[in-house]
């Protein structure tokens, strides 16, 4: 069976030279060159009329992107190869053909190159939403939470329309997939404490989501994360088996860093931290993960983490790569789970240094809490430990410690305060919209009604 290939080329190469090459790819590599993409330079062609002696269809685009887009279109390859150099494409421009390749679910090759699209197989018998990131730390755990919350009625106290679930895919999970009953159990913080002391990762995304949506989860792992979002391995797969038998009508998959969840789903929201360096979103595989979503969720849309202006490139670069997407601002307010008027607390954060004012400023004036002290290390155990086991000293007052459920949350930070005679009090992080198309319940409301239109017609 002969592989069906656009090739790309260019007038720096004389013309005798690439019609070899095209003849070499199909009697020595066994691909059906079906077309060829001329995408710049006039060093070594004459006249466009001249590129027939290459004895394919060539597309003369405006650009190489409308030109790759044209022939997938026309062609159907199976392969877009790659015949071009220097100083026609560089790095940066060769990573935009990928993402533009991948995205049409066509192999892009090279010389010594290969980029292969995620195929990921359906296995989800109800309507499904990935929930992605482009990197880590960005609060795809807190949008995936809310997006439960949302669906469930919870979170705007309106008649429930959707029992979801959320499927995680740690790198610390479980060996195999582990349901939380987040609806049934109170998952209290003695019971982490048990949990982790049994070597269970108690502090794992899916006990997160279970704690702050009060929704079953079901806790995967996976190992590994390439260029394009697929992992090495995972146990989703295993994952979704056990959500379809789950009394629940809308799975929510979380993807872990800037990796998918390896099965296909019927929609997609990618999370975006306005932190990350412009070029992690417009540039490598940042475009590639823009155009699978719907909805783009750009996070930490303030002081320290960016100002006005870097959102707003933000948001026009996502609109570029993807002009149908919705957009949404939003800055995260902590969120204590329980009453905490008038304590005296300890607070444990990934949050960097820079945010502590906001921290401290929001759980006073919105919480009445009095917040003695803010350790920023919950992702660094050695620092936290000795961090939190000053602060306990010093601030012998302390009535509570509230700390948000990741990383070091449980083994180090809840065992300190229960060990020291305070409370532990969860903390969530809440999305809250600053800008964008619209209310963010109201936006993830029509993906989940996009996501069931989807699964219905199939």
């Amino acid at each position: 069976m002969t592989t069906k290939t656009v090739a790309l080329v260019d007038g720096e190469h004389y013309l005798p030279v690439t019609r070899a090459a095209l003849a070499q790819l199909g009697e020595e590599m066994g691909y059906e060159v079906v077309a060829a993409v001329f995408i710049g330079g006039t060093e070594k062609i004459g006249q466009p009329e001249d590129l027939r002696q290459l004895d394919v269809p060539v597309i003369l685009p405006e650009s190489p992107i409308l030109g790759i887009r044209r022939a997938i279109e026309e062609f159907g390859p199976d392969v877009v190869f790659d015949l071009s150099d220097e100083p026609v494409v560089g790095y940066r421009e060769r990573m935009v053909m990928a993402c533009e390749v991948l995205s049409s679910d066509v192999v892009y090759r090279g010389p010594d190159f290969e980029f292969t699209p995620p195929r990921f197989p359906r296995l989800c018998r109800k309507p499904s939403i990935a929930v992605i990131g482009t990197g880590k730390r960005i609060g795809k755990t807190a949008v995936a939470a809310f997006m439960a919350r949302v669906l469930s009625g919870e979170e705007t106290e309106d008649e429930r329309t959707w029992l979801p679930c959320i499927v995680t895919m740690g790198r610390g999970g479980p060996a195999e997939p582990e349901v939380i009953r987040g609806d049934e159990l109170e998952i209290t913080p003695s019971y982490l404490i048990d949990m982790s002391a049994k070597g269970v990762h108690a502090s794992s995304d899916h006990f997160e989501d279970a704690v702050m949506s009060r929704i079953p989860t079901i806790g995967c792992r996976r190992c590994g994360g390439g260029f394009s979002g697929k992992v090495f391995s995972s146990t989703v797969p295993q994952g979704v088996m056990i959500a379809n038998d789950l009394p629940v009508n809308l799975v929510i998959f979380e993807g872990s860093g800037a990796s998918f969840p390896d099965v296909a789903t019927e929609e997609t929201v990618v999370v975006v931290g306005a932190n990350q360096p412009l070029d992690y979103i417009a540039g490598y595989m940042g475009p590639y993960r823009i155009r699978r979503a719907s909805l783009a969720v750009i996070t930490l849309c303030e002081a320290p983490s960016a100002d006005l202006r870097k959102v707003e490139k933000l948001d026009r670069a996502i609109r570029e790569i993807n002009p149908t997407i919705e957009v949404a601002w939003t800055v995260f307010r902590p969120k204590p789970l329980i009453d905490v008027a008038q304590k005296r607390a300890i607070v444990a954060t990934t949050a960097p240094e820079a945010s502590q004012n906001i921290i401290t400023k929001h759980l006073s004036a919105a919480y009445g809490c009095d917040v003695l002290f803010t350790s920023h290390s919950l992702s660094n155990r050695t620092r936290l430990k000795v961090e939190l086991t000053h602060a306990v000293s010093k601030f012998p007052e302390a009535d509570i410690m509230i700390t948000e459920l990741k990383a070091a949350s449980i083994d180090i930070a809840a065992k300190i305060a229960i060990d020291n005679g305070l409370e532990v009090v969860f903390m969530d992080n809440v999305p809250e919209v600053v800008g964008g198309d619209g209310e963010l319940d109201t936006l993830m409301l029509e993906v989940a009604s996009r996501a069931q239109n989807s699964f219905t017609r199939r």
